[in-house]
């Protein structure tokens, strides 16, 4: 049986659809992405978990967003650009998305009611809210925008 999580789908900065299903099986690590937020330089910890455990697993999905301090105001092509020059990003990025109000990625308004942030809440509070998602498409951690992603490492590989 497929997860719910796995009937989503989600554009690539490219353009293409994205099946969520083409993951099955693998663990992920879905986190909105800024390029210009106090946050940024996560991107280079996200690379290294994704070069440390994709052979084993694990597949990481940014996913950009603008709804914090306008902090994500590029294009698809800058944001691609951005992340490949300064932190070499190889893991897929997605199309800007919002993840709070009415226009929020049904993806995300799955991910914060499956995971409740800091007292219960589902808003996401900021740029780098990561969520874990196990092998049989569970979700079973969210992290606050300034756990860095080598804190994360442990639970990857309790997952993987």
């Amino acid at each position: 049986m497929t997860a719910p999580i796995h009937g989503f789908s989600a554009e690539r900065l490219q353009g293409e659809a994205q099946p969520l299903a083409d993951y099955a099986g693998k663990v992920m690590l879905i986190v909105n992405t800024a390029s210009q937020c106090g946050f940024t330089p996560q991107f280079a910890g996200l690379e290294a978990l994704y070069r440390n455990y994709r052979d084993r697993g694990l597949v990481v999905l940014g996913f950009p967003c603008n709804q914090f301090g306008a902090q994500e105001p590029g294009a698809a092509d800058e944001i691609a650009t951005f992340c490949q020059l300064n932190y070499g990003v190889s893991f897929p990025m997605f199309a800007k998305i919002e993840v709070n109000g009415d226009g929020a990625h049904p993806l995300f308004q799955y991910l914060k009611t499956s995971a409740r942030g800091l007292l219960g809440s589902e808003g996401i509070k900021w740029n780098f809210t990561k969520f874990l998602v196990d092998r049989e498409g569970r979700v079973t951690q969210r992290y606050a925008p300034a756990t860095p992603p080598e804190a994360i490492a442990k639970d990857i590989e309790a997952c993987l």
